[in-house]
């Protein structure tokens, strides 16, 4: 199944009511233990977050804005009319804001445009084609994907479940999130299932592919998708879905995925976090084991936050080990400060309503209103 067109979902906001209720909590007394502090509940969803320069910066794919928070949590729109905006991120410097747009067909959440948009100094704008540079070049077909040599029994089951039983990396582009890195920005594309560079002038090349994801069937996975006894022990390679990518300290590159396939606990939590070689493009799994890895955040001392939108928390993990941080449902989104302070998005919820919301994640203190403290 090719779920990375799945997360073309999150973009036309499929998702938003097929989340829990969106926050345990709210203006409480500090604690010591992680406390979720509801800074703004007037988004929609917020898949991505930037804290600089004192300001908190969202891209909501369901309000098509890209802006900042203001006092009492109001929205302060930058951009408007964004379709399917998601990702976001300022410049080292502060002169640039980038972000990610995606036009998708609601019905079939195929992709029929999407890039990066550079906003600069003077009204300068740079839009990167990441959709038309897909198409030429498909950087993932070198990726096989599906099942090897899959018996007649396994090709009818897969094929009557509408999962393609064999192919390789097809054309698709959905440019989800961005970081600034030297002299441009990396898009994670969970379309095309790599990780582009982008320059200051809009000029787009391949830093790395994500491997495909393998997955052994087995008896009680098969059940659970209607699937024959002769699927069982079959490994069949699921697609890899970039959610988003960080710059480390180590000048390395940091990213979630979506494991592909049903992305429900049907098959198990399988989103993972890599470490990519920002120079050679060489890929290596950091922990795996997430329900919805949608998002991640570094910390100050080498710690990795993973939101887990299935999973309803924020996950934390210290030199290979993963725990639980803190619950949050509804969880799409999570960043740090330069500060350290963790703040975390929540997508909007229909049954029971809830709004899309910004949380500071304190330990026993909170920063002002739409400020962050540098």
């Amino acid at each position: 199944m090719r779920t990375s067109k799945k997360l073309a979902a999150l973009g036309a906001v499929a998702l938003v009511f097929a989340t829990p209720a969106a926050v345990a909590s709210a203006h409480g007394k500090p604690v010591h233990t992680p406390n979720p502090v509801v800074q703004s509940d007037q988004l929609v969803a917020p898949f991505n977050l930037d804290l600089s320069f004192g300001k908190v910066y969202f891209a909501d794919g369901g309000l098509n804005m890209v802006g900042t928070l203001g006092m009492g949590g109001a929205p302060v729109p930058i951009a408007t009319d964004q379709p399917g905006a998601s990702g976001v991120a300022r410049s080292g410097d502060g002169r640039y804001l980038a972000f990610t747009t995606t036009v998708t067909n609601e019905e079939t959440f195929e992709n029929s445009a999407s890039g990066l948009n550079i906003w600069g100094p003077l009204g300068s704008r740079v839009y990167a084609d990441t959709h038309a540079f897909e198409v030429a070049n498909n950087p993932d077909q070198v990726n096989h994907y599906g099942i090897t040599n899959p018996s007649q029994c396994v090709t009818d089951a897969f094929t009557a479940a509408g999962f393609p039983v064999s192919y390789t990396g097809q054309v698709d582009s959905h440019a989800y999130s961005v970081a600034s890195v030297r002299n441009g920005w990396v898009v994670a594309d969970a379309g095309a299932n790599a990780l582009f560079k982008v320059s200051s002038t809009g000029t787009v090349s391949t830093l790395a592919v994500l491997p495909p994801q393998p997955l052994k069937i087995t008896a009680a996975q098969a059940a659970g998708l209607g699937l024959p006894d002769c699927v069982v022990g079959v490994t069949y390679a699921f697609e890899p879905v970039p959610t988003d990518v960080e710059v480390g300290r180590d000048g390395a590159l940091y990213v979630t995925t979506l494991p592909g396939g049903p992305e429900g606990p049907q098959l198990g939590a399988r989103g993972a976090l890599w470490r990519v070689d920002a120079r050679s493009g060489h890929v290596t799994k950091v922990a795996g084991g997430f329900l919805g890895a949608t998002n991640l955040a570094l910390g100050t001392h080498g710690q990795i936050y993973v939101a887990e939108l299935f999973g309803g928390k924020i996950s934390m993990v210290d030199r290979g080990r993963v725990s639980t941080f803190v619950t949050l449902p509804g969880v799409v989104a999570v960043e740090t400060a330069r500060n350290g302070s963790l703040w975390a998005a929540t997508m909007a919820n229909e049954d029971p309503a809830a709004p899309g919301t910004v949380v500071q994640v304190t330990r026993g203190h909170t920063h002002f209103w739409g400020h962050v403290h540098r």
